[in-house]
């Protein structure tokens, strides 16, 4: 069994196994700052979809659902948290009331179309709610366009995982030059992570000389 199939085979098992109420949890996490992102868990959902043990509708409601409450706590840490946290420690940060100041006009101004847009864009989508929060974005319109952007791209995502499923016989037979692929990304995340960890205890270690 090759390295994609394996995935392929327990991930779909989880998702399976913990049902719609964990693809809420999952989601709720990816829309915070948890590093569970949504292309690990809306294919493979969708994938669930082709074996008929889930469907389309309950599949987007429950996740969309997920990215609501997880993107409205986040939003909420932003707010009460948020603020007091830049006010006590903005200075070693090189942040201000100022700052705040600014964030609170982008968000009133440009909130609708950044939330909405971001919810496309990976690493961002975990963290945009909470400068929403800080910058006291409309709440009603922060959730309609989270729950429009998170729903049409959690969609999106349980469509090709539907359709991937259901060609899956074409797909194995790249499974070999897929399982490639990953273990090159692997390998270069770890190279770039070891190689970055040594010039900073390099730059820590040439500061403490000096």
């Amino acid at each position: 069994m090759g390295l994609t199939e394996f995935l392929v085979e327990h991930i779909t098992n989880l998702i399976s196994s913990i049902g719609y109420i964990g693809v809420a949890i999952l989601m709720a996490l990816e829309s915070m700052i948890a590093p569970i992102p949504s292309e690990a868990v809306m294919p493979f959902a969708g994938f669930l979809i082709a074996e008929e043990k889930f469907t389309f509708t309950g599949v987007i409601f429950f996740s969309t659902l997920g990215s609501i409450i997880g993107s409205l706590l986040s939003y909420y840490m932003g707010a009460y948290g948020g603020r007091p946290l830049v006010n006590k420690l903005g200075k070693y940060l090189l942040l201000d009331q100022h700052h705040l100041e600014l964030t609170e006009r982008f968000f009133g101004k440009y909130g609708s179309s950044t939330i909405f847009i971001s919810r496309f864009i990976p690493v961002i989508r975990h963290l945009i709610s909470i400068p929403a929060g800080i910058g006291r974005m409309n709440l009603i319109k922060f959730s309609v366009y989270t729950i429009i952007g998170a729903g049409l791209w959690n969609a999106f995502l349980t469509y090709i995982g539907y359709h991937l499923r259901d060609n899956w016989h074409r797909v194995k037979n790249y499974s070999e030059y897929v399982d490639l692929v990953v273990l090159v990304l692997l390998l270069a995340v770890i190279l770039f992570l070891f190689f970055h960890y040594r010039k900073k205890m390099h730059n820590k270690s040439g500061t403490l000389r000096h």
